[in-house]
């Protein structure tokens, strides 16, 4: 059972923060408790759940350098069954802070250990990088979930991130798994979205998600408002996609 998620691609720009965020949120609404740990520096994941990144307290950066239990950091959001982790502009240093440190990779796993009970889903929204951050966060994963845009540019550097799994698999963590390839901005109507997905579908067969995110607006205004897609418009397309998503990703953890 897959219980640990983390969204995860080097690349931004395509669409991880709304994904990981929105799945976090339809999974809430579910009835399942979660818990968001936002692990990039921008810290998009907080604001976008409507938590004042200035006003939090502590962040993932104190489980990172040992300043703080899990527990201590922890914050209601919002949305019902859903808490947060937030982030903070301090873990663009963590990984100089971290370099000559033991057990380096395994300072997100080990402090969320005395947590993993306490909820359904863990869900991480790391940054877009290949970093020892990234690198915690897949150690500290069941699971990864890679949102990709329906672009040529979004297929660079997928080998990079797989074989970069592949070692975290052999290295840290023998039980990663890939949960799922999610699909953003995907339009229908274009052929060049048909072909980026054929192309897609040859790398990762039965791996990419039923589902795919098309493009909407109103995904791009809910963070603005501090909300999740289903509190901002339950009726957009975009709602109804990510409560799709967040429903297969559940069975597939089971």
């Amino acid at each position: 059972m897959i219980e640990t998620l983390v969204f995860a691609n080097q690349k931004g720009g395509v669409g991880k923060t709304t994904s990981a965020t929105n799945v976090a949120a339809f999974l809430a609404k579910s009835g399942k408790r979660v818990l968001m740990i936002d692990a990039d520096p921008q810290g998009n994941a907080t604001s976008g759940l409507g938590i004042n990144k200035k006003q939090t307290g502590g962040s993932v950066y104190d489980l990172f350098i040992g300043r703080a239990k899990a527990s201590e950091v922890i914050l209601s959001t919002k949305t019902p069954n859903l808490f947060m982790i937030p982030s903070s502009i301090n873990l663009v240093g963590a990984e100089i802070e971290l370099v000559g440190e033991t057990r380096r990779e395994y300072r997100l796993k080990d402090a969320l250990s005395e947590v993993y009970d306490e909820y359904d889903f863990i869900v991480i929204d790391s940054p877009p990088s290949l970093g020892l951050i990234t690198i915690n966060a897949l150690t500290a994963a069941d699971g990864v979930v890679i949102p990709l845009l329906c672009e040529y540019y979004s297929l660079e550097g997928l080998s990079q991130l797989t074989y970069t799994m592949k070692t975290i698999k052999k290295l840290y963590n023998p039980n990663l798994e890939l949960v799922g390839v999610l699909i953003n901005m995907f339009d229908g109507r274009l052929n060049l979205s048909m072909q980026v997905m054929s192309e897609i579908k040859k790398y990762f067969g039965s791996k990419i998600l039923k589902t795919p995110i098309p493009r909407n607006v109103k995904l791009s205004e809910a963070p603005s408002y501090g909300e999740p897609i289903y509190e901002y418009d339950k009726r957009s397309k975009g709602a109804a996609a990510y409560e799709a998503v967040a429903a297969e990703i559940a069975e597939r953890c089971k």
